[in-house]
C-alpha cells in the first residue's frame, strides 16, 4: 500500500505527517528545529530517504540540513552560500541603491534526474546549486548579475528567489519567480536567464511595459505540459502557453485575485488551485471564509471548495510555499494556514479534513507519495 508523507515547516520548526494512500488516519513527528523557522522542506523525486530542509533564526542565520532516512535523523550540511561576481547593488524600497546581502533560504528544489543535485533559491534574490547533495554549494551567478539586477527591488517578505520549477523534459531549462523583480527563465541549466514577464501588469509600476519589478508570488506547471505554467501574481492569477513570453490574465470569477499559492492536480493538467485573500493589506481569506478555488478549465472558471473547511470568523493566511500535491491515483491537495492548521483532500479538494489543528504558523507544505 503506497504511503504518504507530508513535510511542514513552520514558524517554530519542522513537523512530519504521514499516513496510507487512505489518508484518514495521520501520525505526527517533530518539532524538529524546534524554535527555528524552517522555510521549506523538500524530499527528493529519486531518493525517497533524503530530505532537505532550510533552517533559519534571527540569532543563528541559516542552516541547511539533509536527512537521509526519511526525517528520522538529520545533519547540518555545508553552508557556505556566497555571492560571487561582481557584487554590485539592487534598488532599495525608496528607489536608492542597496548592497546585495544572504539572509536567508527560501526555497529547496532537488534535480528530477541526479539524487545528488538541489537548488536553493535565496534572499536577497540568487540561486545556488550543489552537486554533492548538499555538502558544497555554488551560485549560478548568470541570475543576480543580471543586466537588470539594479532594478530589482525587496517586496513585503523580501527579496527572495522563493519559486524554482525545473522542467521534466528538460532539465536544463527552469523557471524562477522572485519578489519583487518577477519571473525569469533559463535554457541552459542557470548560465543565463530570461525575463519573462510579457503581459503582466503593475499598478505600482509606471511604465506599463516594464521588462522587471513584477511582484510575483508563485508559479506552478503540469509535468506534461512544461510550456504552459500558472502563476499567481501579486494581483491577478495568469497564465501562459509559451514558456512565459506571453502572460495572460484569469483571475475569471475568483471573489478576490491577491494571493499566495498555486498549483496544478497531479493527473489534471487544467486543473488549477488557488486561496484568495482579502487584499494586500488584509492578508486573512475573504469574507472570513477559509475557500480553496478550484478551476477545470485552466483558468476559465473557478468554483469555491469549502466541504470540511471553516465557513465563518475564520482569519487566517495561506502563504506561498503552503500548498502541495500528492500522486497518488486520486489526487491528494494539502494546505497549512497561519492559524497552525494543515488540511488535506483526499479528493481533488470535494472534501477536506484537518490532519492537525494546533501547530505554529504554518510556511510550507511539501507532499512525498511512497
Amino acid at each position: 500500500m503506497a504511503q504518504v508523507r507530508v513535510l511542514v515547516g513552520t514558524r517554530k520548526g519542522a513537523f512530519i505527517l504521514t499516513s496510507d494512500e487512505r489518508r484518514e488516519n495521520w501520525n505526527v513527528t517533530g518539532p524538529f528545529f524546534g524554535g527555528w523557522e524552517v522555510y521549506h522542506l523538500k524530499g527528493s523525486p529519486l531518493n525517497p530517504d533524503r530530505i532537505y530542509a532550510s533552517q533559519s533564526s534571527g540569532w543563528f542565520g541559516q542552516v541547511m540540513q539533509r536527512s537521509d532516512d526519511g526525517g528520522k535523523t538529520w545533519n547540518a550540511v555545508g553552508n557556505e552560500f556566497q555571492y560571487v561576481g561582481t557584487p554590485g547593488t539592487h534598488q532599495w524600497y525608496d528607489g536608492t541603491p542597496h548592497p546585495w546581502e544572504f539572509k536567508r533560504i527560501w526555497h529547496l528544489e532537488p534535480s528530477l534526474t541526479d539524487p545528488d543535485t538541489v537548488y536553493a533559491g535565496a534572499e536577497d534574490a540568487a540561486i545556488f546549486r550543489s552537486t554533492d547533495a548538499g555538502a558544497t554549494w555554488q551560485e549560478l551567478s548568470g541570475l543576480r548579475t543580471h543586466r537588470t539586477g539594479p532594478q530589482w527591488a525587496p517586496g513585503a517578505g523580501g527579496m527572495a528567489v522563493h519559486t524554482i520549477l525545473i522542467d521534466p523534459t528538460n532539465p536544463l531549462r527552469m523557471y524562477i519567480a522572485i519578489s519583487s523583480a518577477g519571473a525569469f527563465r533559463t535554457d541552459d541549466g542557470g548560465e543565463t536567464w530570461k525575463p519573462i514577464n510579457g503581459g503582466l501588469k503593475s499598478k505600482y509600476i509606471p511604465d506599463p511595459n516594464a521588462e522587471v519589478g513584477y511582484c510575483v508570488h508563485n508559479l506552478a506547471m503540469h509535468p506534461t505540459r512544461p510550456d504552459t505554467v500558472f502563476m499567481q501574481l501579486h494581483w491577478n492569477v495568469m497564465r501562459t502557453d509559451d514558456a512565459g513570453e506571453n502572460w495572460n490574465l484569469i483571475s475569471g470569477n475568483l471573489p478576490t485575485d491577491f494571493g499566495f499559492p498555486i498549483e496544478v492536480h497531479a493527473h489534471e493538467p487544467d486543473t488549477v488551485y488557488v486561496v484568495p485573500i482579502t487584499s494586500d493589506s488584509e492578508h486573512y481569506v475573504h469574507e472570513g471564509k477559509l475557500r480553496v478555488f478550484r478551476s477545470r478549465s485552466g483558468g476559465m472558471e473557478w468554483e469555491p471548495l469549502t466541504n470540511g473547511l471553516p465557513q465563518k470568523d475564520c482569519y487566517v493566511n495561506v502563504l506561498r510555499d503552503a500548498m502541495a500535491t500528492d500522486s497518488l491515483d486520486s489526487c491528494g491537495i494539502y494546505f497549512g494556514t497561519s492559524g497552525g492548521q494543515v488540511y488535506c483532500s483526499p479528493d481533488g479538494g470535494d472534501h477536506w479534513q484537518a490532519i492537525v489543528r494546533d501547530l505554529p504558523p504554518v510556511v510550507a507544505v511539501e507532499v512525498q507519495t511512497l
